[in-house]
């Protein structure tokens, strides 16, 4: 393993920035590259089948062209869905994201928690399992919402975020009884942080980025990192705003290029 092979994280868009910022923390000298799949955005209103079959061959064409020692797939979404078939594709780790349900039970009061992500996201099996698993004597509300990935989106585009627009995306959340815990199931949902604070006021939020970013550091804890950090953003679709690559240049992605 050379110093310079970077760690890839895969997102439909911006939303795995919230995993690379501790990521970040934690290993500041790691070369970077992360991709968004601008072209096929937004994941979260796509069918399972056409998840599965582009997140792998994206990735795959990925991993020959910058040859990473590690990808993440920053996206609870894809996770969800495609996290078997990528890593039967790759002959090199893969770290999923899947929604902390685990953490919001063991911080849960009241025992009723939210679940919040995109449409596809909600509606998997695999958050059954996880409910079944760790808060089976949780009330678990679940609400897909693609207005918050697109607002959060449009908040890392340097775009005015309408608090109304906000408070509207989490509607039945705000009329939950007892709700005191939020698992943020989509990686974009962090971005909204302040947003989804007042929406939501007296609630807890939970993500994965914090314990993925642990995870990326023990898979990696014996490795060689270069003297200085780089970071390169790729798109599959359009070349970014420039205020959009401003946000991008603060987690340390100084370079776009277009695949």
């Amino acid at each position: 393993m050379t110093p310079d092979a970077p760690i890839l994280f895969f997102d439909s868009g911006v939303g795995g920035l919230s995993v690379l910022g501790p990521t970040r923390a934690l290993l500041p000298n790691a070369p970077i590259v992360y991709a968004a799949d601008s072209a096929g955005f937004p994941y979260g209103t796509k069918t399972e089948e056409e998840l599965a079959s582009r997140v792998p061959a994206l990735l795959g064409r990925l991993v020959e062209r910058y040859h990473p020692r590690l990808a993440v797939i920053a996206c609870n979404t894809a996770s969800t869905i495609a996290l078997d078939h990528v890593r039967a594709a790759l002959d090199i780790p893969v770290v999923g994201t899947v929604p902390a349900i685990k953490p919001a039970a063991e911080m849960s009061k009241t025992r009723v928690i939210g679940v919040l992500g995109t449409e596809a996201t909600v509606r998997q099996p695999y958050v059954d399992n996880l409910a079944r698993e760790y808060a089976s004597d949780c009330t678990i509300v679940r609400h897909g919402s693609a207005e918050l990935v697109a607002l959060a989106e449009a908040k890392l585009a340097g775009e005015a975020i309408d608090q109304a627009a906000a408070e509207a995306a989490v509607h039945p959340l705000r009329d939950t009884t007892d709700l005191d815990t939020v698992v943020l199931a989509c990686t974009h949902f962090p971005l909204l942080a302040e947003e989804l604070s007042a929406a939501l006021p007296g609630v807890q939020f939970v993500d994965g980025g914090p314990g993925i970013a642990r995870r990326i550091a023990w898979l990696t804890r014996d490795q060689q990192w270069p003297n200085e950090p780089r970071g390169l953003a790729v798109f599959t679709g359009h070349q970014p705003s420039e205020l959009l690559t401003a946000s991008l240049g603060r987690f340390g992605l100084t370079r776009v290029e277009t695949l």
